[in-house]
């Protein structure tokens, strides 16, 4: 099968066989099916491909690198558009303040653009005259950085949009949302939105926006009230909303970005790494809430139990690629990371005494704290960071030798600052009284902690699924969110209906079908198929009356 396009010439859609299979799971663990794939090079040829599934309205699940946690990229029937290929940098500019931004297509990498950064080099063929003179400055302008930096740098930029991703960061320069200048999103008719911050606003919850084919879209956002927390729950909402943010985080339900224009900031002048152990937990709940509101430049406040640093101690000593882990105190209960950026070494070395005197108040020790200021050291320590949760992976994976049906269940829930000790005392309560293995770590400075259940059995990984439903709605009422930074994706669609009600579900699902009436993109993901085809139907028949009575 293929789509003719008179730019794009011919563009391959072929059937997905066993060579594919790759392409139906990510690193949720899920799996999917589909009928066939394509690899689109450029916005053309996404066009092109929409086109030719948009008579038949087959579904469409759009890809980018699968490192994503919430099955929003496992396909659900239908097509798979893999956007992997199109991974050019377009250009670049520079505005009058001096701020840097990047055009990129979305399946840059991560890593990638880090790379090409800070070589203050990339790939220029195509790039205009006002793109090539923005380049010609950065080499002459402190070096700038992308911040936000989920764990897996293997992430495609355009999945890191499509769900909001954020990262350790986060906790300073915010998510992804706060970076994204502008972007192209092409609809499932082919049609395109180009989007600009600023640009174009919504009245109240009533947004209208014009394609550059001419059609308008009119939309009734929903009218629920968003946590005052980190949050990637839905569909982002606010009175007088930008229209570009109702796009990042949407995970793929109203239209496929094909380019995004991003913000760069300057890099940090210097960076030191803490990591502060505790031989309590409630010590360390303590200490972080001080760090809060005593430190003036942590960019990151991560934390890791008892329970994953021992599962990194054992991975120290069974596996030959983590035997250059740094080895734990003994006899600590938990660890606090702190990342410090800061202008010079002189307010480094301050900070560094605020964190140290801090510590000891909440009952930590100098004895019992690692600093990294070289390079070397940082890595050292970055290593051991995300050692976690690559070694849960792997404790997982050979867990389900013995039993095909056991996978890792990981939450990605937030709550106020108030709420921090409440929320750890439920996991930890909860957890013990279900006599469930968990291992727990993450971004307690914005209360956003990754608690992992480890089931061994078939039976522990249900009795873990029906403790994190208890958890949605305990979080939800502390005003918290089910989705901090992973997306909603499949796996916490039923999650969303807890948070928000199925009314409010009820009015993100037309938000999706004002862009994509059809309902193709992105089918399971938000919510399930079944409130979509009712509200399809539901429209149909109101119609047919309507013009019933226009006959009479």
């Amino acid at each position: 099968m293929a789509a003719i396009d008179e730019h794009a010439g011919t563009v391959r859609i072929v059937p997905l066989t066993h060579e594919h299979d790759d392409y139906l799971h990510d690193e949720s663990r899920s799996r999917g099916e589909a009928e066939s794939i394509s690899f689109p090079t450029t916005e053309d040829e996404v066009r092109s491909i929409l086109r030719s599934l948009h008579a038949a309205a087959t579904p469409i699940t759009v890809q980018g690198a699968r490192t994503g946690l919430a099955a929003g990229a496992v396909p659900h029937g239908g097509h798979v558009l893999n956007l992997s290929r199109m991974n050019r940098v377009l250009g670049m500019r520079r505005d009058d303040a001096g701020a840097f931004f990047v055009r990129v297509q979305p399946g840059v990498i991560l890593s990638e653009l880090r790379k090409n950064l800070h070589a203050r080099s990339f790939g220029t063929e195509g790039w205009d005259d006002v793109s090539l003179q923005a380049l010609h400055a950065l080499a002459d302008a402190p070096e700038q950085i992308f911040p936000t930096d989920p764990t897996e740098a293997s992430a495609c930029l355009g999945g890191m949009a499509a769900c909001n991703a954020s990262g350790a960061r986060s906790y300073t320069h915010g998510a992804m949302r706060q970076h994204v200048s502008a972007l192209r999103l092409v609809l499932a008719s082919g049609d395109v939105l180009a989007l600009h911050r600023g640009g174009e606003r919504a009245h109240g919850r009533h947004l209208s926006l014009t394609t550059e084919g001419g059609q308008t879209l009119e939309i009734e956002l929903p009218t629920y009230v968003m946590p005052a927390c980190k949050n990637a729950s839905g569909y982002f909402v606010e009175d007088g909303m930008d229209a570009i943010d109702l796009v990042i985080g949407s995970d793929g339900t109203l239209g496929v970005i094909s380019e995004l224009e991003l913000a760069l900031v300057p890099a940090p002048a210097v960076t030191w790494d803490v990591s502060c152990f505790f031989t309590a937990e409630h010590d360390a709940l303590d200490a972080t809430e001080a760090m809060r509101s005593e430190l003036g430049c942590a960019a990151a406040i991560e934390y890791f139990d008892g329970a994953a640093l021992d599962i990194l101690r054992r991975q120290r000593t069974e596996s030959t690629a983590f035997s250059s882990l740094a080895e734990p105190p003994a006899d600590v209960a938990c660890c606090v990371y702190v990342e410090l950026q800061c202008a010079s070494e002189d307010e480094a070395l301050a900070e560094l005494t605020r964190l140290g005197a801090l510590v000891e108040r909440a009952g930590g020790s100098a004895e019992h704290t690692w600093v990294a200021r070289t390079e070397l050291d940082r890595e050292a320590l970055t290593f051991f960071r995300h050692a976690v949760p690559e070694s849960v992976n792997m404790l997982i994976d050979e867990r389900r030798r013995t039993d095909p049906a056991i996978t890792k269940l990981g939450s990605d829930m937030a709550v106020p600052n108030e709420r921090l000790h409440e929320v750890m005392d439920l996991y930890r309560t909860t957890i013990a009284k279900a006599g469930l293995e968990a291992a727990a770590w993450g971004h307690i400075g914005n209360n956003h902690l990754h608690v992992n259940i480890l089931p061994r059995s078939a039976a522990e990984y249900a009795a873990g699924k029906e403790l994190f439903a208890r958890w949605a709605h305990a979080v939800t009422a502390m005003g918290g969110a089910v989705s901090a930074e992973h997306g909603v994706g499949k796996l916490k669609r039923d999650f969303l209906e807890i948070m928000y009600g199925r009314q409010a579900l009820a009015e993100m699902a037309r938000v999706k079908l004002a862009f994509d009436p059809c309902g193709q993109l992105g089918r399971g993901n938000l919510f399930g198929e079944e409130l979509l085809d009712a509200l399809r139907q539901a429209e149909a028949s109101a119609l047919d009356d309507n013009a019933e009575k226009g006959g009479a």
